[in-house]
């Protein structure tokens, strides 16, 4: 089922589907809840399988506000509280950038929180937060570049042709993107989708700030199962990339599982390797 739910004043595009306890999904920078397809057929058997798309993302209205750590956490508790499941204990799937919101959500709001599992997550472990002036500043910057190249014609010409090409990049073997022509011609040509790419883009840093900060402050609950899902950048897993996926498991006293034959999209590669995290969590 899909449906819009208003969270501060922004309409937020939903798709529920499946039964059983609740399972969020949350994909990283400027993707949509279509990028999760070949995943939910494998969850929806056994879970209730939300995904949504962030302001300025997939269908949902524009980005108001620059995102920050906390407030992705609280939306996604809002978002839930604007379906009904309010009262859920839900596993929540954070995708590169949005693994700082998933595990933010699991510290920030830890009596709904069932399990989490990081998929492939961003890592930033000196992040520091940037001064008031200088996040406005970043801000503006990205409405300006949003609004130069729209007027340039930029969204409408090379937005989906840029979005196939990034997802070429991002998958093992550069294997091409799944989505239908009609839904990513209907994001990816509109100044809203570059406006929220380029928006949470140039506060990513900020983002990751936050987070170390809420890690200092706010400890995982007790006996949370946590997973770090990573795709290696090398066959035996000596990279550098593997190693920090490895310092994050190890921070969050998590299991860390090579899923290898995966690129960064991992949900598009190895759609087997998310659900079997979300229905076989590690015993803590």
């Amino acid at each position: 089922m899909n449906r819009f739910v208003r969270v501060g004043g922004v309409p937020h595009h939903v798709a529920v589907e499946g039964s059983g306890p609740v399972c969020v999904l949350s994909a990283g920078l400027a993707l949509c809840w279509f990028d999760w397809d070949p995943v939910v057929p494998l969850l929806a058997p056994h879970r209730t399988v939300v995904r949504f798309d962030r302001p300025g993302h997939g269908l949902s209205g524009p980005a108001g506000a620059a995102p920050t750590a906390r407030g992705e956490a609280d939306r996604i508790a809002a978002l839930l509280d604007a379906l009904g499941m309010g009262g859920e204990r839900v596993t929540v799937v954070g995708h590169s950038l949005a693994g700082f919101h998933a595990e933010a959500f699991a510290r920030l709001h830890p009596a709904r929180t069932a399990a989490l599992v990081l998929a492939d997550a961003s890592v930033e472990e000196h992040a520091r937060a940037p001064a008031p002036r200088t996040a406005a500043l970043h801000t503006a910057l990205a409405r300006a570049a949003g609004a130069l190249l729209t007027a340039a014609g930029a969204p409408a010409a090379l937005g989906p042709r840029a979005r196939r090409a990034l997802v070429r990049l991002s998958r093992a073997g550069y294997a091409p993107d799944p989505a239908g022509r009609a839904p990513v011609r209907r994001c990816y040509r509109t100044r809203r989708v570059l406006d929220g790419a380029l928006l949470e883009n140039a506060h990513y840093r900020a983002v990751a700030a936050g987070l170390l900060a809420l890690r200092a402050r706010h400890p995982l609950p007790a006996g949370l199962p946590v997973t770090v899902l990573a795709a290696p950048d090398s066959p035996d897993g000596t990279d550098r990339w593997t190693a920090r996926q490895r310092a994050l498991a190890d921070a969050l006293d998590a299991p860390l599982t090579l899923v290898r034959g995966a690129g960064h999209l991992m949900m598009l590669d190895r759609p087997g390797a998310i659900a079997g995290a979300v229905l076989h969590p590690p015993a803590r």
